[in-house]
Protein backbone atom coordinates (compact mmCIF):
# COMPACT_ATOMS: atom_id res chain seq x y z
CA UNK A 1 0.00 0.00 0.00
CA UNK A 2 1.60 3.46 -0.81
CA UNK A 3 2.13 5.41 1.92
CA UNK A 4 0.46 9.17 1.76
CA UNK A 5 2.29 11.65 -0.66
CA UNK A 6 0.97 14.94 -0.73
CA UNK A 7 -0.59 17.30 2.05
CA UNK A 8 -4.00 18.24 2.38
CA UNK A 9 -6.43 20.62 4.23
CA UNK A 10 -9.66 19.54 5.84
CA UNK A 11 -12.99 20.84 7.30
CA UNK A 12 -15.25 18.48 9.08
CA UNK A 13 -18.79 20.43 9.96
CA UNK A 14 -21.24 18.69 12.53
CA UNK A 15 -24.29 20.03 14.16
CA UNK A 16 -25.27 19.41 17.87
CA UNK A 17 -29.22 19.58 19.26
CA UNK A 18 -30.01 19.34 22.78
CA UNK A 19 -26.69 17.74 23.41
CA UNK A 20 -22.89 18.06 25.13
CA UNK A 21 -20.36 17.84 22.52
CA UNK A 22 -17.15 17.70 25.07
CA UNK A 23 -17.78 18.43 28.84
CA UNK A 24 -15.13 20.30 30.70
CA UNK A 25 -14.59 17.94 34.06
CA UNK A 26 -13.07 21.20 35.45
CA UNK A 27 -16.48 22.98 34.85
CA UNK A 28 -19.56 20.09 36.27
CA UNK A 29 -19.05 18.72 32.88
CA UNK A 30 -20.58 21.67 31.43
CA UNK A 31 -19.72 22.13 27.48
CA UNK A 32 -16.72 23.78 26.86
CA UNK A 33 -17.54 27.65 26.30
CA UNK A 34 -15.50 30.62 25.56
CA UNK A 35 -18.43 32.51 27.48
CA UNK A 36 -17.31 36.15 26.60
CA UNK A 37 -17.85 35.17 22.72
CA UNK A 38 -20.66 32.59 23.86
CA UNK A 39 -18.50 29.96 21.08
CA UNK A 40 -18.90 26.32 21.91
CA UNK A 41 -15.71 24.36 22.00
CA UNK A 42 -14.57 20.98 21.07
CA UNK A 43 -11.04 19.61 21.98
CA UNK A 44 -9.25 17.29 19.20
CA UNK A 45 -9.19 14.86 21.86
CA UNK A 46 -12.67 14.46 21.42
CA UNK A 47 -12.55 13.52 17.93
CA UNK A 48 -9.78 11.40 18.07
CA UNK A 49 -11.24 9.28 20.62
CA UNK A 50 -14.58 8.70 18.50
CA UNK A 51 -12.01 7.22 15.76
CA UNK A 52 -10.01 5.47 18.11
CA UNK A 53 -13.66 4.08 19.76
CA UNK A 54 -14.32 3.38 16.39
CA UNK A 55 -11.59 1.05 15.29
CA UNK A 56 -11.36 -0.42 18.07
CA UNK A 57 -15.28 -1.82 17.41
CA UNK A 58 -13.98 -2.88 13.97
CA UNK A 59 -10.74 -4.83 15.51
CA UNK A 60 -8.05 -2.54 14.80
CA UNK A 61 -5.26 -2.90 17.22
CA UNK A 62 -5.13 1.11 18.78
CA UNK A 63 -2.01 2.06 21.05
CA UNK A 64 -3.96 5.29 23.15
CA UNK A 65 -6.19 2.24 24.77
CA UNK A 66 -7.56 0.66 28.20
CA UNK A 67 -6.13 -2.74 29.18
CA UNK A 68 -9.01 -4.97 30.69
CA UNK A 69 -11.01 -2.03 30.23
CA UNK A 70 -9.44 -0.16 32.83
CA UNK A 71 -6.79 3.18 32.02
CA UNK A 72 -3.29 2.40 32.14
CA UNK A 73 0.21 4.45 32.36
CA UNK A 74 1.68 4.60 28.75
CA UNK A 75 4.44 2.63 29.52
CA UNK A 76 2.73 -0.28 30.77
CA UNK A 77 0.66 -0.21 27.24
CA UNK A 78 3.96 -0.66 25.26
CA UNK A 79 5.43 -3.10 27.64
CA UNK A 80 2.10 -5.21 26.83
CA UNK A 81 2.18 -4.70 23.20
CA UNK A 82 6.34 -5.27 23.12
CA UNK A 83 5.82 -8.14 25.02
CA UNK A 84 2.77 -9.97 22.60
CA UNK A 85 5.36 -9.38 19.29
CA UNK A 86 8.59 -10.32 21.43
CA UNK A 87 6.60 -13.75 22.40
CA UNK A 88 5.37 -14.21 18.94
CA UNK A 89 8.41 -15.97 16.50
CA UNK A 90 6.40 -15.56 13.32
CA UNK A 91 5.44 -12.24 13.78
CA UNK A 92 9.24 -11.14 14.78
CA UNK A 93 10.40 -12.77 12.16
CA UNK A 94 8.34 -10.91 9.46
CA UNK A 95 9.19 -7.73 11.14
CA UNK A 96 12.97 -8.57 11.35
CA UNK A 97 12.71 -8.02 7.63
CA UNK A 98 14.28 -4.73 8.35
CA UNK A 99 17.62 -5.20 7.98
CA UNK A 100 18.32 -2.57 10.06
CA UNK A 101 16.20 -3.51 13.41
CA UNK A 102 17.53 -7.28 12.63
CA UNK A 103 20.96 -5.89 12.88
CA UNK A 104 19.97 -4.04 16.53
CA UNK A 105 18.28 -7.28 17.59
CA UNK A 106 21.61 -9.50 16.70
CA UNK A 107 23.83 -6.98 18.47
CA UNK A 108 21.97 -7.01 21.46
CA UNK A 109 20.40 -10.39 22.23
CA UNK A 110 22.91 -12.50 19.67
CA UNK A 111 21.67 -14.59 16.87
CA UNK A 112 19.22 -17.65 16.29
CA UNK A 113 17.03 -16.18 19.63
CA UNK A 114 14.54 -18.81 19.74
CA UNK A 115 12.45 -16.52 22.41
CA UNK A 116 12.93 -12.78 21.83
CA UNK A 117 10.92 -11.98 25.36
CA UNK A 118 13.10 -14.55 27.19
CA UNK A 119 16.05 -12.47 25.83
CA UNK A 120 15.00 -8.75 26.48
CA UNK A 121 14.24 -9.68 29.75
CA UNK A 122 17.40 -11.33 30.48
CA UNK A 123 19.26 -8.13 28.87
CA UNK A 124 16.69 -5.75 31.00
CA UNK A 125 17.71 -7.78 34.57
CA UNK A 126 21.31 -7.22 33.38
CA UNK A 127 21.13 -3.75 32.85
CA UNK A 128 20.04 -3.21 36.49
CA UNK A 129 22.89 -4.58 37.85
CA UNK A 130 25.34 -2.28 39.93
CA UNK A 131 28.09 -4.31 40.88
CA UNK A 132 30.40 -6.04 38.49
CA UNK A 133 33.98 -4.78 36.85
CA UNK A 134 34.58 -1.40 35.27
CA UNK A 135 34.27 -3.88 31.66
CA UNK A 136 31.05 -5.06 32.65
CA UNK A 137 29.95 -1.67 34.06
CA UNK A 138 31.04 0.05 30.55
CA UNK A 139 29.07 -2.77 28.62
CA UNK A 140 25.99 -2.33 30.28
CA UNK A 141 26.01 1.42 29.75
CA UNK A 142 26.74 0.87 25.48
CA UNK A 143 24.07 -2.05 25.97
CA UNK A 144 21.80 1.00 27.17
CA UNK A 145 22.17 3.33 24.50
CA UNK A 146 21.92 -0.07 21.89
CA UNK A 147 18.24 -0.71 23.74
CA UNK A 148 16.93 2.59 23.22
CA UNK A 149 17.83 2.51 19.53
CA UNK A 150 16.36 -0.98 19.15
CA UNK A 151 13.10 0.27 20.82
CA UNK A 152 12.99 3.38 18.90
CA UNK A 153 13.19 1.35 15.85
CA UNK A 154 11.13 -1.53 16.73
CA UNK A 155 8.42 0.89 18.00
CA UNK A 156 8.15 2.32 14.51
CA UNK A 157 8.40 -0.78 12.43
CA UNK A 158 5.09 -2.32 14.91
CA UNK A 159 3.25 0.71 14.40
CA UNK A 160 3.71 0.93 10.65
CA UNK A 161 2.21 -2.74 10.68
CA UNK A 162 -0.38 -2.74 13.73
CA UNK A 163 -1.04 0.20 15.12
CA UNK A 164 -3.21 2.51 13.06
CA UNK A 165 -3.93 4.96 15.94
CA UNK A 166 -0.37 6.41 15.62
CA UNK A 167 0.32 6.01 11.95
CA UNK A 168 -2.58 8.60 12.19
CA UNK A 169 -1.79 11.14 15.24
CA UNK A 170 0.87 10.31 16.19
CA UNK A 171 1.95 10.30 20.28
CA UNK A 172 4.66 11.86 22.44
CA UNK A 173 6.23 8.49 24.58
CA UNK A 174 6.55 9.08 27.78
CA UNK A 175 8.12 6.00 27.80
CA UNK A 176 11.20 5.04 29.57
CA UNK A 177 13.62 3.22 27.09
CA UNK A 178 11.63 5.01 24.39
CA UNK A 179 13.18 8.84 22.68
CA UNK A 180 11.37 8.65 19.61
CA UNK A 181 8.72 11.68 19.33
CA UNK A 182 5.86 10.84 16.85
CA UNK A 183 4.43 13.39 14.94
CA UNK A 184 0.86 12.49 13.87
CA UNK A 185 0.46 13.20 10.02
CA UNK A 186 -3.31 14.72 10.88
CA UNK A 187 -3.79 17.08 13.04
CA UNK A 188 -6.68 17.95 14.27
CA UNK A 189 -7.51 21.65 15.23
CA UNK A 190 -9.91 22.44 18.42
CA UNK A 191 -13.35 22.72 16.79
CA UNK A 192 -15.74 26.11 17.44
CA UNK A 193 -19.22 26.78 17.05
CA UNK A 194 -19.72 29.29 13.87
CA UNK A 195 -22.17 31.60 15.36
CA UNK A 196 -22.88 31.81 19.66
CA UNK A 197 -24.65 29.30 21.03
CA UNK A 198 -27.46 29.17 24.62
CA UNK A 199 -26.67 26.54 26.87
CA UNK A 200 -30.31 25.23 28.03
CA UNK A 201 -30.56 26.95 31.39
CA UNK A 202 -32.47 23.95 33.30
CA UNK A 203 -30.34 21.59 34.03
CA UNK A 204 -31.21 18.13 34.41
CA UNK A 205 -30.48 16.10 37.61
CA UNK A 206 -29.33 12.75 36.74
CA UNK A 207 -27.47 9.46 37.77
CA UNK A 208 -24.04 8.94 37.82
CA UNK A 209 -23.12 4.86 38.33
CA UNK A 210 -19.66 4.12 39.87
CA UNK A 211 -18.59 0.63 40.27
CA UNK A 212 -20.64 -0.32 43.11
CA UNK A 213 -22.91 2.64 44.07
CA UNK A 214 -24.68 5.67 42.01
CA UNK A 215 -25.25 9.07 42.85
CA UNK A 216 -26.37 12.30 41.54
CA UNK A 217 -25.73 15.07 38.86
CA UNK A 218 -26.33 17.70 37.13
CA UNK A 219 -26.47 17.44 33.19
CA UNK A 220 -26.02 20.06 30.76
CA UNK A 221 -26.51 20.53 27.29
CA UNK A 222 -26.85 23.59 24.21
CA UNK A 223 -29.46 24.73 22.46
CA UNK A 224 -28.14 24.02 18.73
CA UNK A 225 -24.65 24.47 17.62
CA UNK A 226 -22.76 23.98 13.89
CA UNK A 227 -19.47 23.12 14.73
CA UNK A 228 -16.11 23.76 12.50
CA UNK A 229 -13.09 21.16 13.03
CA UNK A 230 -10.12 22.14 10.77
CA UNK A 231 -7.24 19.84 10.41
CA UNK A 232 -4.09 18.78 7.83
CA UNK A 233 -2.45 16.06 6.60
CA UNK A 234 1.32 16.21 6.27
CA UNK A 235 3.13 14.15 3.59
CA UNK A 236 6.33 13.80 5.55
CA UNK A 237 5.30 12.75 9.13
CA UNK A 238 2.96 10.16 6.86
CA UNK A 239 6.27 8.71 5.78
CA UNK A 240 7.82 8.28 9.32
CA UNK A 241 4.79 6.91 10.58
CA UNK A 242 3.71 4.69 7.56
CA UNK A 243 0.25 5.94 7.32
CA UNK A 244 -1.05 4.77 3.59
CA UNK A 245 -3.65 6.10 1.41
CA UNK A 246 -5.82 3.28 2.65
CA UNK A 247 -5.31 4.69 6.28
CA UNK A 248 -6.12 7.68 5.59
CA UNK A 249 -9.56 6.57 3.70
CA UNK A 250 -10.25 4.98 7.06
CA UNK A 251 -9.68 8.34 8.86
CA UNK A 252 -12.53 9.91 6.95
CA UNK A 253 -15.02 7.72 7.34
CA UNK A 254 -13.98 7.18 11.31
CA UNK A 255 -14.46 10.87 11.81
CA UNK A 256 -18.07 10.17 10.65
CA UNK A 257 -19.00 7.46 11.74
CA UNK A 258 -17.31 7.01 14.94
CA UNK A 259 -19.58 10.55 15.49
CA UNK A 260 -22.61 8.63 14.51
CA UNK A 261 -21.85 5.62 16.80
CA UNK A 262 -21.18 7.79 19.94
CA UNK A 263 -24.47 7.45 21.22
CA UNK A 264 -24.11 8.01 24.80
CA UNK A 265 -26.69 10.18 26.60
CA UNK A 266 -24.83 13.34 26.49
CA UNK A 267 -23.53 12.81 22.88
CA UNK A 268 -26.98 11.98 21.83
CA UNK A 269 -28.36 14.82 19.11
CA UNK A 270 -24.75 15.20 17.02
CA UNK A 271 -24.71 14.64 13.58
CA UNK A 272 -21.80 14.70 11.29
CA UNK A 273 -23.04 17.48 8.29
CA UNK A 274 -19.92 17.95 6.20
CA UNK A 275 -16.19 16.73 5.16
CA UNK A 276 -14.27 19.02 2.71
CA UNK A 277 -10.48 18.51 1.56
CA UNK A 278 -8.18 20.14 -0.34
CA UNK A 279 -5.28 17.90 -1.64
CA UNK A 280 -2.11 19.21 -2.97
CA UNK A 281 0.08 18.38 -5.72
CA UNK A 282 2.75 16.09 -4.44
CA UNK A 283 5.16 18.80 -4.86
CA UNK A 284 3.75 21.55 -3.22
CA UNK A 285 4.68 21.45 0.69
CA UNK A 286 2.32 24.22 1.97
CA UNK A 287 -1.16 24.76 3.16
CA UNK A 288 -4.02 27.47 2.37
CA UNK A 289 -4.50 27.11 5.91
CA UNK A 290 -7.52 27.11 8.23
CA UNK A 291 -10.18 27.23 6.00
CA UNK A 292 -13.00 28.24 8.85
CA UNK A 293 -11.50 31.68 8.43
CA UNK A 294 -13.08 31.85 4.68
CA UNK A 295 -16.63 30.59 6.33
CA UNK A 296 -18.85 33.34 7.22
CA UNK A 297 -22.18 32.51 9.09
CA UNK A 298 -25.36 34.70 8.19
CA UNK A 299 -27.97 35.07 11.41
CA UNK A 300 -30.60 36.78 12.95
CA UNK A 301 -29.28 38.62 15.60
CA UNK A 302 -33.05 38.77 17.65
CA UNK A 303 -34.07 35.55 16.95
CA UNK A 304 -32.37 32.22 18.98
CA UNK A 305 -31.00 29.85 17.12
CA UNK A 306 -32.29 26.55 17.10
CA UNK A 307 -31.87 24.30 14.23
CA UNK A 308 -29.53 24.44 11.10
CA UNK A 309 -32.77 26.42 9.35
CA UNK A 310 -31.58 29.60 11.76
CA UNK A 311 -28.44 29.76 10.03
CA UNK A 312 -26.53 30.11 6.42
CA UNK A 313 -22.95 29.71 5.60
CA UNK A 314 -21.50 31.43 2.58
CA UNK A 315 -18.91 29.48 1.48
CA UNK A 316 -18.20 31.98 -1.29
CA UNK A 317 -14.65 33.25 -0.08
CA UNK A 318 -13.60 29.78 0.45
CA UNK A 319 -14.80 28.56 -3.24
CA UNK A 320 -12.41 31.57 -4.73
CA UNK A 321 -9.58 30.38 -2.50
CA UNK A 322 -9.96 26.95 -4.15
CA UNK A 323 -9.71 28.38 -7.51
CA UNK A 324 -7.14 30.80 -7.29
CA UNK A 325 -4.89 27.30 -6.18
CA UNK A 326 -5.96 25.64 -9.07
CA UNK A 327 -5.20 28.61 -11.06
CA UNK A 328 -1.46 28.40 -9.30
CA UNK A 329 -1.40 24.66 -10.08
CA UNK A 330 -1.35 23.63 -6.55
CA UNK A 331 -4.13 21.86 -5.31
CA UNK A 332 -4.73 18.34 -7.34
CA UNK A 333 -8.49 18.18 -6.41
CA UNK A 334 -11.00 18.72 -3.76
CA UNK A 335 -13.32 15.75 -2.42
CA UNK A 336 -15.95 16.06 -0.25
CA UNK A 337 -19.18 14.68 1.50
CA UNK A 338 -22.52 16.30 2.45
CA UNK A 339 -24.63 14.09 5.39
CA UNK A 340 -27.54 12.85 2.26
CA UNK A 341 -30.72 13.62 4.92
CA UNK A 342 -30.05 16.41 6.61
CA UNK A 343 -31.33 18.65 4.08
CA UNK A 344 -34.75 18.16 2.29
CA UNK A 345 -33.72 18.76 -1.10
CA UNK A 346 -30.64 20.46 -3.48
CA UNK A 347 -32.72 24.05 -2.97
CA UNK A 348 -32.59 23.88 0.61
CA UNK A 349 -29.04 22.61 0.56
CA UNK A 350 -27.79 25.46 -1.31
CA UNK A 351 -30.03 28.00 0.15
CA UNK A 352 -28.12 27.42 3.82
CA UNK A 353 -24.73 25.69 2.22
CA UNK A 354 -24.92 28.38 -0.83
CA UNK A 355 -21.82 29.05 -2.86
CA UNK A 356 -20.38 25.83 -2.30
CA UNK A 357 -17.01 24.77 -3.90
CA UNK A 358 -17.08 22.30 -6.39
CA UNK A 359 -15.91 18.68 -4.91
CA UNK A 360 -15.71 15.19 -5.74
CA UNK A 361 -18.21 13.04 -4.10
CA UNK A 362 -16.73 10.31 -1.81
CA UNK A 363 -18.98 8.05 0.46
CA UNK A 364 -18.21 8.20 4.21
CA UNK A 365 -21.15 6.31 4.77
CA UNK A 366 -19.49 2.78 3.34
CA UNK A 367 -18.50 0.64 5.92
CA UNK A 368 -15.08 0.20 7.56
CA UNK A 369 -14.20 -3.37 7.06
CA UNK A 370 -13.54 -5.54 10.38
CA UNK A 371 -10.11 -6.62 10.42
CA UNK A 372 -9.71 -8.91 13.07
Amino acid sequence: MSIVNQNSDFLFLFQATMTNPNGDPDQENKPRMDYETMTLLVSDARRKRDCRDFLKEKKYHIFVDTLDDKKVPMDIMFENIRDSWLNNKPKMERILANGELKKKADDLFGTNVENYKNAYDLLIVDLKKKEGTDEEKKKRKSNTSKLKEFNNLFLTEIIKEDLIDIRLFGSAMAVEGITKTFTGPIQINWGYSLHPVELVKSNTITTIMNDDSSTFGKQYKLHYGLIGHYGTVNKYSAIKTGMTEEDLKVFRKALVQGMMNNQTNSKQGQTPLMYLELIYKPDFDGYVGDLRRFLKCIYNNEKPIRKLDDIKIDFISLTQAISEMKKLGYLEKVIGWIHPFVFKNEVERSNIFFELPEYESIDLWKPIEVVG
